[in-house]
């Protein structure tokens, strides 16, 4: 008798010009201005001490720590990538994101209530003005923020990676050394919303991001949009800000790239010795490419390790797929089930609240539970 073997297959995207029928294109407004980096991103932790730890095993440089503040950098020539303030609960505050020289900022303050951030509020000089997304979150948008110098990096082992058909390592061994993953700079962040359209269009129109992949509901209705900066020619990340429909308005996770594949394990060997919860990894997403690592800090927010991602340039048109949620990896281990909704009393009274306000639709709720719930990889 013949084993039953299992069917292996993969989302199929489809480029914006020819979609499959039924299936919307993502809106794109007019842009006010253009982001040109994300900048760094904003917390408010009770427990410095316990954030300073997990930064420094994670891979981050601290530039200063005192009761009152924590700043972080990467090996990169940014001088901030990560802030936290001493504060009464632990919550994420919101992304800064350093705009383009052309971007006005003076209309942000007269089209969206924008204010001038004060000099003492910026970690690293430049100027900036702050505004509220749709959800009551902090955005701030920064120019001419200065440059620092890189810090010393060890060289890739990649170039040197011997495989069946090419050995550019002769009398040569791979030996990296067991430290934490050493940061070189922020990647992305990903915010889940109750109000997937409405929230996609204040970002892109906020910062003039191009959607690199959008992935759809089985109504044909995007969900999900990996959006990248316009960079021009200049390519750029396969994103940098990730909108995503959900059933809650909060940061899901947050990205920062490290040197190579081995700068990745020997990472996870620190994180594991020094006692932090692992997540999910290492393993390669499929849209965006990385090899990945995720974790949670003491407060339980995730954090992501990365190298490897894919980078495109402004002309590359938006790509198309159905929203599944084995569509996030194309590797690794199954995803865990931490990363989607809990089913359990509190979320059904959460959700029963959301109906009766009328924040999300019971015919909504169906079709997400329709594009997680199904099996994401039936063979393993």
């Amino acid at each position: 008798m013949t084993a039953h073997r299992a069917v292996l297959r993969q989302p199929e995207s489809s480029p914006e010009s020819r979609l499959p029928p039924g299936v919307q294109p993502l809106a794109r407004p007019a842009a006010l201005g253009r982001a040109a980096a994300l900048a760094f991103l904003r917390w408010e932790k009770r427990d410095l001490a316990r954030t300073e730890s997990f930064w420094r095993d994670f891979g981050f440089h601290i530039v200063s720590a005192t009761p009152e503040r924590l700043l972080a950098r990467g090996t990169g020539t940014a001088p901030c990538i990560a802030l936290a303030q001493a504060g009464s609960s632990d919550r994420f505050v919101g992304p800064a994101f350093q705009m383009s020289g052309d971007t006005d900022l003076q209309r942000y303050i007269q089209e969206l209530g924008a204010r001038w951030l004060r000099p003492e509020e910026l970690p690293a000089g430049g100027y900036g003005v702050e505004l509220m997304d749709p959800c009551g979150r902090s955005v701030w948008l920064l120019q001419q923020q200065p440059s620092v110098e890189p810090l010393p990096l060890r060289a890739s082992a990649t170039p040197l990676t011997n495989t069946a058909d090419r050995t550019p390592r002769v009398n040569r061994t791979v030996r990296t050394p067991i430290e934490p993953a050493r940061v070189v700079r922020l990647g992305h962040v990903v915010l889940q919303t109750l109000d997937f359209a409405g929230m996609a269009h204040w970002y892109l129109r906020v910062l003039g991001l191009i959607p690199t992949d959008v992935q759809y509901l089985p109504d044909g209705s995007p969900n999900l949009a990996f959006c990248r900066l316009d960079l021009g020619a200049q390519p750029a990340d396969h994103h940098t800000l990730v909108i995503v429909g959900g059933i809650d308005e909060k940061y899901e996770h947050s990205a920062y790239e490290v040197l190579d594949l081995d700068a990745l394990g020997q990472g996870q060997q620190v994180l594991r010795a020094q006692g932090h919860r692992h997540v999910w990894g290492i393993g390669r997403h499929l849209l965006g490419s990385q090899l990945f690592d995720y974790w949670c800090d003491p407060e339980g927010f995730e954090y992501e390790h990365y190298t490897d991602g894919d980078v495109f340039t402004a002309e590359v048109p938006t790509e198309y797929s159905p929203l599944e949620f084995g569509g996030i990896w194309a590797w690794g281990e199954d995803a865990p089930a931490s990363m989607k909704p809990q089913k359990n009393l509190p979320t059904l009274l959460r959700l029963l609240a959301l109906i009766r306000r009328k924040a999300i639709t019971p015919q909504r709720l169906k079709l997400l539970s329709a594009a997680l719930d199904a099996p994401a990889r039936p063979w393993l």
